[in-house]
Formats: structure tokens, sequence, C-alpha cells
């Protein structure tokens, strides 16, 4: 079989690359290394798109401007991003949701527990497996190739130039290719690997859950890193939430995440707090709570409520802990009595309570407490009490390939002719570190489409200069 462009990965970056190759006139065929039944990679585990938008549209409330959108991103990295490439991600995410429409995708407005983001964000009708099914659906009616239990084990590269894929015994080549097989967060032994041995002699990756797909193995990114690709970010950052500790290894997905930190206090196992819970709102702050509790012992946290707080938090798959009293829940969880308590009663004494209001950053916090709580600070006092027992879950990898505004991959700060990248391969890029809901779709859906009309492009040139790119099979 002979094709123009070659798309490996099977999430949103990936069918977005592929539509809009196919939308160009090129012949694409879509390799997916998960079966039919897994398709769809992390995207599967989304819910809504980060929209720049300067007036209200559809279920888009009000205006998020090009500006607050970069400031968000800004402050969420810690200046750790590239501007280009993220005012680029900004700018296409205010235009692309009529494309996405085209393709079967609907979207709702926000539900309640998540009003806060009516202004920002744009919800998937069905979340993110009624987009992927929506966007497969779409690929096969244009004629796009899908071939599912294909996993590409290496590419071939004439110097930056894309080659062949293996798969199996097969070896495909095509004109151009695009790279969009996510993040290594399902490789245990590279987690591991990257995240080393702390203070304590733990090794923290191996109590890590892996929120998202089990097929992101990163073999790919490993291989084209060894060859000279560019590289772009460090391989601890990564999309990392506090999950509920009892979530599967794999794919436990954004209902095993934990909403309530904002509205009580986190301890460690020593029964102590270590950050500031109330610093800014759940779904700018979210993703670092994981990689805070990594660092601590044995990689487990506890967020612990009072019945205050019930029904403020989308609530979680499992029940948390309940007890009548403070003393009982710290015996229930095997905390150290006299730490939960010292640090509890130390909170209580600190709060400053002022005007509680759980959708804007209100008045009500702490003082002459370290940490501190900046905002919601109410006193836990009311039973019955809850907590539930948290530790990272890795969504996905933030180390990916160098890229620009065509979704090249760079070879010794040169793009590539053929070879271009999107989604968790390239999200480094504009997420150094941090996080702020939606911009991970926005991303993928942004450099995806980017991605497919340059590899398009590419494969139109070399068809013009009599490149033969016929596939060829192999034996291994």
């Amino acid at each position: 079989m002979d094709t123009d462009v070659l798309v490996i990965g099977g999430g949103n970056a990936a069918l977005c690359a592929a539509l809009m190759a196919r939308e160009a006139g090129a012949r694409v065929l879509l390799l997916e290394a998960a079966p039919k039944e897994w398709r769809g990679g992390n995207s599967m585990h989304t819910r809504n798109l980060r929209c720049m938008h300067d007036a209200p549209q559809d279920v888009l409330t009000e205006a998020y401007p090009e500006e607050e959108f970069w400031q968000d991103l800004l402050k969420v990295t810690g200046g750790q991003t590239n501007e280009k490439l993220a005012r680029l991600t900004i700018r296409e995410s205010s235009t692309c949701r009529d494309w996405m429409r085209r393709h079967g995708v609907r979207f709702q407005p926000s539900l309640a527990g998540t009003l806060h983001l009516s202004r920002t964000n744009a919800f998937f009708m069905g979340g993110g497996k009624a987009l992927v099914n929506a966007y497969y659906r779409s690929a096969q009616a244009l004629g796009v190739q899908v071939r599912y239990n294909a996993p590409v084990e290496r590419i071939e590269l004439d110097g930056s130039r894309f080659v062949a894929a293996h798969v199996g015994n097969e070896r495909i080549t095509a004109k151009a290719c695009v790279l969009a097989a996510g993040g290594f967060e399902s490789n245990r032994d590279w987690l591991r690997e990257a995240w080393g041995q702390n203070a304590r002699g733990e090794w923290p990756a191996d109590n890590f859950l892996i929120r998202g797909t089990r097929f992101n193995q990163g073999l790919l990114l490993k291989q084209l890193l060894a060859e000279g690709a560019d590289s772009i970010g460090d391989p601890t950052q990564a999309h990392m939430v506090a999950i509920d500790a009892r979530a599967p290894l794999y794919d436990g997905g954004i209902c095993t995440r934990i909403d309530c930190v904002s509205l009580g206090v986190v301890v460690n196992t020593l029964g102590e707090r270590f950050y500031d819970e109330g610093e800014d709102f759940w779904p700018k702050r979210y993703a670092i709570w994981g990689r805070l509790v990594a660092q601590q012992p044995g990689q487990l946290a506890y967020s612990v409520i009072d019945a205050k707080a019930v029904g403020r938090f989308m609530p979680p798959v499992f029940d948390g802990v309940k007890a009548d009293s403070l003393p009982e829940l710290a015996n229930k969880l095997g905390l150290p009595l006299d730490a939960f308590m010292q640090t509890l009663n130390a909170y209580n004494a600190a709060c400053v309570e002022g005007t509680f209001d759980h959708t804007v950053m209100d008045d009500c916090h702490t003082k002459n407490l370290a940490p501190p709580k900046t905002h919601w600070a109410r006193h836990i006092d009311t039973a019955p009490f809850y907590a539930y027992a948290v530790r990272p879950g890795v969504t996905f990898t933030y180390l990916g390939l160098k890229t620009d505004e065509t979704a090249a991959v760079h070879f010794g700060g040169e793009p590539s002719p053929n070879l271009f990248v999107a989604g968790e391969m390239m999200a480094g890029n504009v997420l150094g570190k941090g996080y702020t809901a939606g911009v991970g779709m926005s991303i993928g859906t942004a450099f995806g489409r980017i991605s497919g009309v340059s590899a398009a492009q590419a494969s139109l040139i070399a068809t013009n200069l009599g490149v033969d790119m016929r596939v060829e099979h192999a034996t291994a």
C-alpha cells in the first residue's frame, strides 16, 4: 500500500492531522497502537477545549481575549513557554470549533460544578470519547485509512528526512509523516529513570498511577531524541494530578480526580500541610498537586474537608473516609494523632473568614500560617469530616520534540522537510510546566491541524519532485 501522509497515533492531535491532510487532498494512513475499543489515547478522557473569544459564542459566555489566555498560560508555566507557539495555539483555539462541528463534534454548556469554566472552556457533548468517535467516523467517510493494533516500533530517517515506519515485519514508507503518538507516561521504567531516587531512599515513580492510556510508551520519542532530534522540556514535568489513591493503575481518567482540595486542607502521612490549597482556582492549579504529592513521603497525601464543603465540588467516584470528629478521622487514616491535630488546630486558629464564595477568589484567608491558605480558608469544624487519600496521577508527560509554527520536527535547529509533530509529543513547547484546564486539547487541536496541512504540502512537494516512496515489505 502506498500513501502520501502517514499519521502515527490515534488521539485528538493525530485525528486532526489526518483529517486536515485528507481535506488538503492527500492520501492518508493512520496507525493506532491500541485496539479499536481503546482507540483515542488520552483524548477519550478529556471533556473540554480552552478557547479564546472576544464576545459570547454559543456555549461560551462573556469574553476571553488573547491577552488574558496568554497571561493565564504564562502564570501556570512560570514563563516556561514559547510565546510565539503559545499565542499561535491561542489564536487557533478561536477558529477551530466550526471545523470541529463539521466533523461531528458537538458542544454543550458547562455543567453544575464547572460553571466557572463557562467563559473559558467549551465542553464536548459526550466528553472526549464522543469527540474521538466523531473524528473517526468523519475520517472513515473521507477515506482516511485506519489500522488498529499497529504500534510503530521504530522509524527510519535519512538525516532529518522521514523514510519509513516499521510495524512488526512491515516497512511502510510515505512522502510525509506526522508523529502524534503521545508522551511516555505509561512507560514506568522511563518514569522511574526520570524521577530517580529521593533523599528518603524512595523511588517516587513506583507509586505513580497512570491517569491516561496504557499505550503511550514513548518509544518513538526516545528513538528520535537518541538520533539527534531537538528536545524540549523536563522529563519530570507532566500533567500530574492528585487522584484517588484507589484509582486503577491505567485509564482512571477524569473521574478519579479529587476536586475538594481548595475547600479544605491537604496533609501528608506525617499529618503536616505542605502547600497553599487556596492559591488559585482549581482549573488553573489542580495539575500541580500530583507533583506536590510526589514529593511527600510515600507519595501519599489526604484531602481533608468538613460538612460545609459537601456539594461544592464534583463528587469523586469513591466515597471518602468519614468520621464524626477530627481525632477519629486521624485514627481511621492511620495518621499521627498529635501532629494531625496540631496542624488542624493551627489552621483553624489562623483562619480569617470573610465572605466565602468558592466561585471567585474570595477574601477568606489565613494569617501568620506557613504555608498560608490565601483563599477559601474556612474553619474545619463541622461534622461529619471527610478525607480522600490521593496519589500522583500522570496524564501526559511534557518532554517532547522541539518544533516551530509549521509543526516540523527540528534537528540541530533546522526543521525536517517531511517529519512533523503534534499533541503530547510537542506540548512541552507550550507547557514547560503547570497546566490550565483544557489547554492540552487546545495544543493538540492547533498543532494537529497545522501538522496535517504541513504534511500534505510536503507530500505534494515530494510528488512534484518525483520522489519514489513505494511501500516495501521486509522480514524482521
